[in-house]
């Protein structure tokens, strides 16, 4: 049997950074806009975040004392800035100059990975560590510590009380995104963009402003599940390709939401506790084979719900309609 108590919050933390991913990869899709560039956004808003919060605790002269409101808000903004950079550049090419929305975001997330191990190798080098990793524990303490009173409440403390604020964060985008989506103007607005951006022009909507706002913020919200996974998940250690597939997963979570971020609050939990399950299966040569299955089962669910989608008549389960589509103002 699970310890339910001990792998609720490991879940927890594992769906975290999918949870800003697929968040701002949704905001982004509802503008029409396909975004595969998101594992390349994760990961240079992780190393964004990182090469600010290495050189404010290189500022610190030894044995002096971090101030923590910029701990925090060094790497937050550093983090933002780089996701942002990387949403202008998508949105650049494939809305202003209408290169092919697939191709591009490909290579965003080939560019964002190699932009990352650059300048995380180049900050091993300059910290003269002995292993390939850089330790940001003292930021890391800012971005991981709990509530006070977590201890005080048991099992519920543990299970809803025991994470970084960034966790919350991340929680509270999701359902304020979901609100904006769908019960205010600029949604509505939004989502007609992404179904039908000629009829949206026709009525007065700006659709290249919403394209590129909601894919910008869409990749600043991803970005900062990049900040989460090193300062957070990996208590501040950054190494080169310690991503693993956390972006790819994430925009599969767009898809298992149906497109709402509300449900991605708990999908991302329900995908965050499949990727680690196999940690918690019996251990032993006779279990190793079982172990690589279970390994398998987030994308065994992702491959599912999508020929599910797809078989699906209603209209809510399918994406926008000019999902991944260049807008031509000319063709109108």
């Amino acid at each position: 049997m699970i310890d339910l108590v001990a792998f609720i919050p490991r879940a927890v933390v594992q769906g975290i950074p999918l949870l800003f991913g697929s968040t701002g990869e949704t905001l982004t899709e509802k503008s029409g806009n396909l975004n595969l560039g998101i594992p390349g956004v994760m990961y240079v808003g992780a190393i964004s975040g990182v090469i600010g919060s290495f050189f404010y605790e290189q500022s610190v002269a030894k044995g002096g004392t971090m101030n923590g409101f910029l701990a925090v808000m060094i790497p937050l903004l550093c983090s933002l800035l780089g996701s942002l950079l990387m949403g202008l550049l998508y949105c650049f090419l494939t809305v202003s100059l209408r290169a092919n929305q697939n191709v591009t975001g490909l290579a965003m997330t080939t560019f964002g990975i190699g932009f990352g191990n650059f300048f995380g190798g180049s900050l091993i080098k300059l910290s003269k560590s002995d292993v390939p990793s850089i330790a940001l524990s003292a930021t890391s303490n800012y971005f991981s510590k709990s509530l006070p009173f977590a201890g005080d409440f048991g099992w519920f403390g543990k299970i809803f009380l025991s994470y970084g604020f960034l966790a919350y964060v991340g929680i509270i985008i999701a359902l304020i995104a979901s609100f904006v989506l769908n019960h205010t103007r600029v949604g509505l607005h939004l989502r007609a963009v992404g179904e039908g951006p000629n009829t949206a022009d026709a009525a007065g909507i700006n659709v290249i402003r919403y394209k590129y706002v909601a894919t910008c913020v869409g990749c600043m919200i991803a970005g900062l599940g990049g900040l989460y996974y090193v300062m957070d998940y990996a208590c501040g250690v950054w190494s080169n390709d310690a991503f693993g597939d956390r972006g790819w997963l994430a925009i599969a979570l767009v898809i298992f939401t149906i497109w709402r971020p509300n449900v991605g609050v708990f999908s991302s939990i329900l995908f965050g506790g499949l990727y680690i399950l196999y940690l918690y299966i019996p251990s032993g040569m006779d279990h190793m084979e079982f172990k690589e299955l279970y390994k398998m089962i987030p994308y065994i669910v992702t491959l599912v719900v999508l020929v599910i989608t797809s078989m699906r008549s209603k209209r809510e389960s399918q994406p926008p309609a000019s999902l991944g589509l260049s807008y031509f103002r000319e063709e109108r």
